[in-house]
């Protein structure tokens, strides 16, 4: 570099005596300049390169309310090495973070059954995966409904490559027999109760099955039948994985 630095010096020096109103630093100066800038446009290139060849391995996680999936993420964390981030356990935690601007909003929309601003849960997924340092993610519980998902578009377009949607269909009755049944063993959770159930189902028959069927004649949807038991149904999920080349 030193070489090529005292080459820059001769050539400025040399053509210094031609140019009219030019200083020999003058010129030196705006050619180091121009070379250090073509360095670092070429470095720049070199970033984007690797980090487009390092975006994030995106798997949807959708079911309705009691339908398993947080269940079924953590034994695909285990099995497949994911990192499982909750959409609700991320606006939950924001909620109760001290300080938090969000946090009266989130609890509004929560105990309502209602589905909270995208740009509030976007923000907390994407910064949720830069901060863990991994590749492949589980996403539990979004895009709810459209608004979710054209937020997603346009906040995580060409961030990360979403490989399928992992549907966990489930029966009405058994979804509100396991939550009213996690309730009552001190979940701590607010919507764990009847009356949220009912908001929350409604929300989930009418915003997020659309979204569902969407992702379904795209064909990327992946639909597990999570009324059996949790081993049962991870027997499921496993050869799903595996047939999409994760080991």
């Amino acid at each position: 570099m030193w070489r090529a630095f005292t080459r820059l010096i001769a050539i400025t020096v040399e053509s210094s005596s031609s140019a009219q109103g030019a200083t020999p630093h003058r010129l030196l100066t705006q050619q180091f300049q121009a070379h250090s800038h073509q360095q670092i446009n070429y470095l720049s290139l070199l970033n984007n390169r690797k980090m487009s060849s390092e975006k994030p391995k995106v798997v949807f996680v959708l079911g309705g309310p009691g339908a398993g999936k947080g269940t079924q993420c953590s034994k695909i964390v285990q099995r497949f090495q994911f990192t499982h981030l909750s959409a609700g356990d991320l606006l939950r935690e924001e909620r109760a973070r001290e300080g938090s601007q969000f946090g009266q909003l989130i609890e509004d929309y929560i105990r309502n059954g209602q589905i909270v601003p995208v740009e509030v849960t976007c923000s907390l997924l994407e910064n949720a995966m830069k901060n863990s340092g991994k590749t492949r993610f589980l996403i539990d519980g979004f895009p709810r409904n459209q608004d979710n998902l054209d937020g997603w578009n346009r906040q995580m377009d060409g961030k990360a490559d979403m490989q399928f949607v992992l549907f966990f269909d489930c029966a009405e009755d058994v979804c509100v027999e396991r939550c009213l049944g996690r309730g009552q063993s001190g979940s701590g959770r607010s919507d764990d109760n009847m009356e949220s159930l009912k908001k929350r189902i409604q929300t989930y028959n009418n915003d997020s099955l659309p979204i569902i069927k969407f992702f379904e004649q795209a064909g990327q949807v992946k639909t597990i039948d999570a009324s059996p038991d949790a081993e049962k149904v991870f027997e499921e999920v496993e050869r799903v994985f595996l047939a999409n080349g994760f080991q």
